[in-house]
């Protein structure tokens, strides 16, 4: 894990992904790819312009943020002792994240914003875990810090959490405690010590802990778990079910991508 891409836009979310980028990089001693998205407007509203002229005020008008932007961060970034990249896209994050993220080992955006929910970064993270074939750090608002010492690691036993945990073996080999945490309906088909033994032979040491919830209880356990300051960040697989059904029923990726207090690593 070398390669981290970083979305850059001037909204709420920004200095969280920015910060969580440097501490990712410094840490794997890495190279961090910002990569600064120009957003057109969306349909619905150049749908509403009488003409094209409009549409382009606004586009024109989020080139000149994204390149005073640019300037500030690129100042900030020549201050920092880290390697980096500089790369500019036009079009939806989701999309222009995808194609960059070719060569990328993770990619940085965050979860939902706490304030102001535009740009809905809980749908661009779900896009990215389900289609980018990355995995994802999705960083709340208002974190400013990543230690990485502790990590949490979300276990039902599903293919989505073996990817997760796997993508997340660089990280997980450089913290100092990991807990697998299974949150367990009786669906579990392979046990957390199945997990922990393939962690052990990778020179991991982790503690189980085992919870008993319903399917719909699973996302309130593990964010209690989260409250408890123990946890720098959460490795869980994303989606395991569709995201059509997490939508409709809810589910613990969707309440984590809107209310996890830590940042979470997941793959699909």
């Amino acid at each position: 894990m070398k390669n981290i891409l970083v979305l850059i836009h001037d909204d709420a979310g920004q200095e969280a992904r920015f910060q969580a980028g440097l501490d990712l990089t410094r840490l794997v001693d890495g190279h961090m790819t910002c990569l600064d998205v120009t957003v057109p407007p969306p349909p619905i509203v150049a749908a509403d312009m009488v003409d094209n002229y409009g549409v382009s005020l606004l586009l024109e008008d989020e080139k000149a943020r994204e390149s005073a932007n640019r300037s500030r961060m690129e100042r900030r970034l020549r201050a920092e002792d880290v390697r980096w990249t500089w790369l500019e896209a036009t079009g939806p994050l989701a999309i222009c994240l995808k194609e960059a993220a070719g060569l990328a080992d993770v990619i940085v955006v965050n979860r939902q914003l706490d304030g102001y929910p535009v740009p809905d970064m809980r749908s661009v993270a779900a896009d990215l875990i389900v289609r980018s074939n990355r995995p994802v750090l999705a960083i709340p608002e208002a974190c400013r810090r990543i230690a990485f010492n502790h990590a949490l690691v979300l276990w039902d036993g599903s293919s989505c959490a073996v990817a997760a945990m796997r993508a997340a073996l660089p990280l997980l080999k450089l913290a100092s405690s990991v807990v697998l945490f299974e949150a367990s309906d009786g669906s579990v088909r392979m046990p957390a010590e199945d997990a922990a033994t393939y962690l052990a032979r990778e020179g991991i040491g982790v503690q189980v802990r085992r919870v008993s919830a319903t399917r719909f209880q699973a996302s309130d356990q593990v964010l209690e778990e989260l409250t408890t300051g123990s946890h720098d960040y959460l490795v869980m697989g994303g989606f395991g079910h569709l995201r059509f059904i997490e939508g409709l029923f809810g589910g613990v990726s969707r309440a984590m991508l809107t209310h996890s207090p830590v940042p979470l690593f997941m793959a699909h």
